[in-house]
């Protein structure tokens, strides 16, 4: 009897044969055995060039040795005591330096547990139920960041939908829904259920989609005036965009920010912090009290990823590091849409910072209904295409993520199978003619 292949064990003991999102069909579906830079290796052999890295968790390329010393000198001390360690402690300092939302801090681990409780603090806070969210915008597994995640009929704003079965009921009915860059509707929800707003959450910079000019300002504005807080989840544009992040690149400071992925430079973190009133009601000294707000996060904080972390920050703020990032992620985007053109291939790329993607659109995107592609089978199989040919991604198509470790070679690699899998997708007519 033959052993089986680690991929058919993954196969066997994973749903899809992953842990999540990916799945992919089986003979594209791979084993990591080790990575470094901006390169992995299967459990076959194969060599691929990553543009995923680790969903941008891993911001200064895979085993970056200042981030895997950080690691090795702090295990030796001990992994986890779920508390304050010196390690969490510096760490906390640094973000809070660069960070105006915030006052104080706490620890989680991961963006997820992060974004779900500025959503708790921002109702006890308010006393009030509801959040409105961005039509598109993900902000965590939880039932809040899944709903209207990616509807295939949207309804009428504000009316959410969720994007996964098995979502508490009242996520849905305590969750409001509007379009990314549109004032005007925001300030028309704000007008009609503001008294039931608790806090408005956005990502900054929305997927791919960069906010229009003043849009972050005036929602400030608007969220204000309803007395609701707002909430920027930071986990993708944290130490990305810049090292102060969102709230640096577009000079707008919220009441509440939750961060992730980069800041842990590869290990699992979450942070959320924000104005002190706001913070303290997390204080146990409160517990019984009606506006006690329960947090805790056994791993968050933990003296690993938290170390991990400030090596990763101190890599950040090398001289000249976001300069490049900037350079190399419009230098990518640049190549990647003379290839749409040379190929007479009318879509949209998209991105800003060390982040793009490709929109199968013939309209500039500026939320998500005019940022999906037209037909989404196209998006699908364009990514498995380069899948095929050695490029590791996500194949829902979300984002392209850049690292420290890529180069402009990496890039031209990349866009070189990238013209192979377009060629081969639009080789099939009726996707040749939806392209056209």
């Amino acid at each position: 009897m033959s052993i089986p292949s680690a991929v058919e064990r993954s196969l066997s003991v994973f749903p899809a044969g992953c842990n999540g999102e990916f799945n992919l069909p089986p003979r594209l579906s791979k084993v990591i055995v080790r990575g470094a830079g901006c390169e992995l290796w299967t459990s076959d052999g194969e060599r691929m060039i990553d543009f995923s890295m680790g969903w941008g968790s891993v911001l200064p390329g895979h085993a970056h040795p200042e981030v895997v010393e950080a690691v090795r000198e702090q295990v030796g001390r001990g992994t986890n005591f779920s508390y304050v360690t010196d390690a969490s402690l510096q760490l906390a300092e640094e973000i809070l330096a660069v960070s105006p939302a915030c006052d104080q801090i706490r620890f989680a681990a991961s963006g997820t547990e992060a974004t779900m409780y500025c959503l708790r603090l921002a109702r006890a806070f308010t006393g009030r139920p509801k959040i409105l969210k961005f039509e598109g915008a993900y902000h965590g597994s939880h039932d809040v960041g899944v709903v209207s995640l990616f509807p295939s009929d949207p309804p009428e704003f504000p009316q959410s939908v969720s994007s996964s079965a098995g979502i508490e009921p009242g996520a849905g009915e305590n969750t409001l829904v509007a379009p990314f860059n549109d004032l005007e509707k925001v300030a028309e929800i704000l007008e009609r259920h503001g008294h039931e707003i608790a806090g408005v959450i956005a990502e900054p910079f929305q997927r791919c989609i960069s906010p229009l000019p003043g849009f972050l300002a005036g929602l400030k504005q608007l969220v204000h005036r309803a007395g609701a807080l707002l909430i920027f989840d930071e986990v993708v544009t944290g130490f990305r965009l810049a090292y102060g992040g969102a709230q640096e690149y577009y000079g707008v400071i919220p009441d509440l920010v939750a961060y992730g992925k980069a800041l842990g430079g590869g290990l699992p973190i979450g942070a959320y912090g924000g104005r002190r009133q706001i913070m303290e009601q997390v204080c146990e000294d409160q517990l019984g009290q009606s506006g006690y707000v329960w947090t805790a996060s056994t791993l968050g904080g933990n003296p690993v990823s938290t170390a991990a972390a400030s090596a990763a920050l101190s890599l950040y703020r090398s001289e000249g590091v976001y300069a490049r990032l900037h350079r190399l992620g419009a230098y990518l985007r640049r190549n990647m849409a003379s290839v749409l053109a040379e190929q007479g291939v009318k879509a949209q790329i998209l991105g800003d910072g060390p982040i793009a993607q490709v929109a199968f659109t013939d309209v500039t995107p500026r939320d998500y209904r005019t940022s999906r592609h037209l037909d989404a089978r196209i998006g699908r199989k364009l990514m498995l295409e380069l899948f095929e040919r050695g490029v590791f991604l996500n194949p829902m198509g979300t984002k392209l993520y850049l690292s420290m470790a890529h180069t402009e070679a990496t890039c031209d690699e990349f866009c070189e199978r990238f013209a192979q899998a377009l060629s081969v997708v639009t080789r099939d007519g009726a996707t040749a003619t939806a392209l056209a």
